[in-house]
């Protein structure tokens, strides 16, 4: 069964958005994967189909409802539904590229996309929502964070990318980020390709990329660094 994707949004039209475009939109387009919406204004039981009220105990904003996200969820996904439930949440746990893995290999994923200042946490509680965040910042809603976090499943997803050894390459596969590229033209103003990259002794070229991915990530990623090196202590 292909990795299925529905997402939970007050703003349908903006899906697939940039998945349906490069790789996410041919394997879309090739069934490698399947993505569908559902508006959650739909469940709204008034005539001015409200979905959100002021928050208990007061303060600035609005918050989702419980219950009309709840039949949204319960009527786009039953209980014997095997996906995981996502809430993109700036609270929430960092997504992160063993994450993706771990959901590219699945079935799928229910993903709700908040707005306004949060969602009830009656929901989050009784819906098992997994409150996942893709960054330290604040965005208006969840449906960006839904399009980046897909992105970085989808292609993970066998007979997405045509060549998986670039993938296992990339940053954060190793708890590295990725050494310097470089291609042609050989000289660049002035700038040439480190002759290591052309020597043609593999040996010596692995070694290079090893070594300039571990001196970005201990510039860069002080943080990524230690993880690594903590790593590296247990093998040892």
């Amino acid at each position: 069964m292909a990795f299925k994707a529905t997402i939970l949004t007050l703003y349908p039209d903006m899906f697939p958005g940039p998945l349906g475009h490069s790789l996410s939109g041919r394997a879309l387009e090739k069934g490698l994967w399947q993505l569908e919406t559902s508006q959650i204004r739909d469940f709204a039981t008034d005539k001015h189909r409200s979905v959100d009220d002021t928050p208990a105990g007061g303060g600035a904003g609005m918050v989702l409802r419980a219950d009309i996200l709840a039949k949204a969820i319960d009527a786009t996904a039953p209980a014997d539904d095997p996906r995981p439930r996502l809430l993109m949440s700036p609270r929430g746990r960092p997504f992160t590229q063993a994450r993706a893995h771990e959901l590219a290999e699945g079935p799928g994923a229910i993903i709700v996309c908040g707005r306004f200042e949060g969602v009830d946490q009656r929901v989050i509680d009784t819906r098992g929502l997994e409150e996942v965040c893709i960054g330290d910042y604040i965005l208006s809603g969840g449906e960006i964070g839904a399009i980046t976090m897909l992105d970085a499943i989808v292609r993970l997803i066998p007979g997405v990318m045509g060549n998986m050894e670039s993938a296992e390459a990339e940053s954060f596969e190793a708890g590295l980020l990725e050494h310097p590229q470089y291609t042609r033209p050989a000289d660049f103003e002035g700038l040439k390709i480190p002759e290591v990259l052309t020597s043609g002794n593999h040996k010596k070229i692995h070694e290079w990329r090893m070594s300039e991915a571990e001196r970005l990530t201990r510039e860069r990623r002080p943080d990524l660094w230690d993880a690594y090196m903590a790593d590296e202590d247990d093998v040892d």
